[in-house]
């Protein structure tokens, strides 16, 4: 039996029940966090639930107790163990009118558990015409309103490819549809700053911090001129790029690429909660 946590309590993932009202479900109002798990240890708790408050906050919603996050993903984590697994937590505005307007109903809290596969060492991403809005109200947050990720990554699979890549409005290469990404030009190690309204990955920060990669606004072409790709995400860690679009980069991973992986295991494993 896979056992969740709803709204203050372990339940049976089979019976637990969302309202249909919920305003997560019905107009996307509502943040997430995913995590890693690594033999029933949640990695980077403290910054994943940091975030979590961050994206509430965004949208409005009350501030999630964070210790009761805690309490929650402990219990869940517990009751489904597994050897690596991939911890959500779902907070919504809870039950709502049908429309934009909020109802009074407390918010929704929904923690599941379940099993993650380790990504390959390298992967094929594609880049997209549809642009992320650096300017909009939800630049930056970690939103359930996802559905533009699921449609360009939908193209990524019908391209042979894991990931697809988002210029902004202004042309400026921003983020994948769950990663953040690295180029590695004249041997220097680049990632997009927040400004172009990427996501601040977890991932992304501590692999910038223990790696030294420099925050640049780099247009789309570097993709096709950059030495190195790489993603970043708490399910790939740290994954080379072979190829955007038809454009192959020898090689992958690179030796920066290599060293940044190498960095970012050792380091994580000396810290559950860098």
């Amino acid at each position: 039996m896979t056992l969740i946590w709803l709204d203050g309590e372990l339940r049976d993932a089979d019976s637990a029940r969302v309202s249909v009202f919920d305003h997560g479900l019905t107009v996307g109002d509502g943040v997430f966090e995913t995590l890693k798990t690594e033999a029933g240890r949640p990695f980077a708790l403290t910054r994943h639930l940091d975030r979590l408050a961050v994206s509430a906050a965004g949208l409005g919603l009350p501030e999630p107790d964070a210790d009761e996050v805690r309490r929650a993903c402990a219990a869940v984590v517990e009751a489904v163990p597994l050897p690596l697994g991939r911890l959500r937590v779902t907070y919504t505005g809870g039950v709502g009118p049908l429309g934009s307007d909020r109802g009074q109903a407390p918010p929704t809290l929904l923690v599941a558990h379940g099993e993650m596969a380790r990504r390959p060492d390298s992967t094929a991403v594609i880049t997209v015409p549809w642009t992320r809005n650096e300017r909009g109200a939800l630049a930056g947050l970690k939103t359930t309103s996802y559905a533009e990720n699921v449609l360009a990554l939908a193209r990524a699979r019908q391209g042979a490819a894991s990931e697809a890549l988002f210029a902004n409005n202004t042309g400026l290469l921003c983020e994948g549809t769950g990663s953040n990404v690295f180029v590695v030009l004249d041997g220097e190690l680049h990632t997009p700053p927040l400004s172009t309204g990427a996501l601040a990955g977890v991932t992304r920060a501590l692999v910038a911090e223990w790696c030294g990669a420099k925050e640049t606004e780099l247009p789309m072409e570097c993709l096709r001129e950059a030495d190195e790709v790489f993603l970043t995400s708490t399910a790939r860690d740290v994954q080379a790029v072979r190829r955007v679009d038809d454009h192959e980069l020898g090689g992958a991973p690179g030796p920066v690429t290599t060293e940044a992986l190498r960095t970012f295991r050792e380091r994580a494993a000396a810290d559950i909660d860098p």
